[in-house]
């Protein structure tokens, strides 16, 4: 039997092949990864849905392959407790592939862009190997069936093509007008020979960023953004954390800016549910979400990677800040799931380790809003008719104007400002 590469979740249908794990030959059982795959901004190990021996891999590394595409041969039917055999050694993962990634077919059974076609085909080009039924059928309905991509033997077309074809057809036309309509209208980025003027050196976009390409254009492109800016007193706050930091270190946390953070945007979130919403634009509705799941921005070497805090509000500071710590590495590793990415609320941003200030981040769709901390700086404050030298932390909420208005965001943002400026001690204890 040929294992083919299973549903890999919400949006995904594609992967890049970036390790091997088992080799001709190898006994392997039930639920034992076969493969690494990339897929957009998660590496994870491609479980086997069956035991048996390996006959022939399929794919190469590099290779980009879709769901329903076959991944190795299998030869037997043993049970799923046969002992697996030690797995190789995973195959480096090359920086840069010696030839281009081959484009693999999407699978027949799946209604996507691509699924059951050929490209534009010639004027003359022969009609192509089908039974008489099925050439009736595309007269029938107008088809050109030498646009329809056969998979029996010689490329003859069978029933099984012809639906697939149809089902392509459908899901092309039941995609949003708006979308098409913009890409139709976007024009196509020129190409310039920058070489002629100097020297360069050409890296290709890897799969990670270009899924942080489509995902920031989307957004900027979809979203009429308002960015709100503030200042927080954080004087007291960083005394506080300059304290409590010795006991949390003999627990193993780190007590960061951040921890601070979580816990104050979760309790706004409450008071403010507006901004834990998504929008569903094809039912014209807002989703008010009853949970508080806050995505964190980690700077990767890779690129930026968003994994997401489940149940902020239900959770301990000494809590939060071990499982950030831990989804943090596993983040930098590239050991993040798919799953640990997904279903976030709310997303926070923090560029103060690295000495950023005020800026402009952008909303991670389908979240409303964001928060962006900048690095804390002294600043000569007047409080109470005496200037003092204050801790001052840069705020920058980005939100959704479709569905937040400006006096909801300036109250969102005066109440953060609240919670960093009197922080309750109580919550460290």
């Amino acid at each position: 039997m040929d294992l083919k590469l299973p549903p890999l979740g919400e949006g995904v249908d594609s992967g890049s092949v970036v390790g091997i794990l088992v080799r001709e030959g190898d006994q392997i059982a039930k639920g034992q990864g076969i493969i690494e795959l990339e897929t957009g901004k998660a590496v994870a190990p491609v479980p086997s849905p069956a035991a048996g021996k390996v006959t022939k891999i399929l794919v190469s590394l590099g290779d980009k392959i879709s769901v329903g595409q076959a991944i190795l041969c299998l030869e037997g039917n043993a049970s799923a407790a046969v002992k697996p055999a030690a797995p190789a050694a995973p195959v480096a993962r090359p920086v840069r592939p010696a030839g281009p990634a081959k484009a693999a077919p999407p699978p027949q059974q799946e209604p996507e862009a691509g699924v059951g076609a050929q490209d534009e085909p010639a004027e003359d080009a022969p009609p192509p190997a089908a039974s008489p039924t099925i050439r009736r059928l595309g007269r029938q309905l107008g088809l050109d069936l030498r646009r329809v991509r056969g998979s029996a033997s010689g490329g003859r077309i069978v029933m099984e093509d012809l639906r697939a074809y149809i089902q392509r057809l459908q899901h092309l036309a039941s995609q949003p007008r708006a979308a098409t309509s913009a890409t139709a209208s976007k024009p196509a980025a020129p190409s310039i020979d920058f070489a002629k003027w100097g020297a360069i050196t050409k890296r290709p976009m890897t799969p990670l960023r270009k899924a942080i390409a489509t995902h920031m254009s989307e957004s900027w492109q979809a979203t009429p953004r308002v960015t709100q800016f503030d200042e927080a007193d954080i004087t007291a706050l960083n005394e506080m954390r300059a304290t409590r930091a010795g006991a949390y270190e003999k627990k193993g946390a780190r007590l960061t800016l951040t921890s601070f953070a979580l816990k104050i945007v979760a309790g706004a979130l409450g008071r403010h549910p507006v901004f834990n919403t998504s929008l569903d634009e094809a039912a014209d509705e807002v989703i008010y979400k009853e949970y508080f799941h806050i995505g964190l921005a980690v700077d990767t070497e890779q690129g930026l990677i968003v994994p997401v805090l489940r149940d902020v509000d239900k959770k301990d500071i000494l809590t939060l800040c071990k499982e950030m710590n831990d989804i943090a590495a596993k983040t930098r590793e590239r050991k993040i799931s798919l799953e640990e990415m997904q279903g976030g609320t709310f997303t926070i941003t923090n560029q103060g380790g690295i000495g950023g200030g005020h800026f402009t981040p952008v909303i991670n769709r389908p979240e409303t809003a964001i928060l962006g901390l900048g690095r804390g700086a002294l600043k000569a404050v007047v409080r109470e008719g005496k200037i003092e030298p204050r801790l001052m932390l840069p705020l920058a909420l980005s939100y959704d104007h479709r569905v937040i208005d400006g006096g909801a965001a300036v109250r969102f943002m005066l109440d953060l400002v609240k919670g960093f400026e009197h922080f309750d001690e109580q919550q460290l204890v």
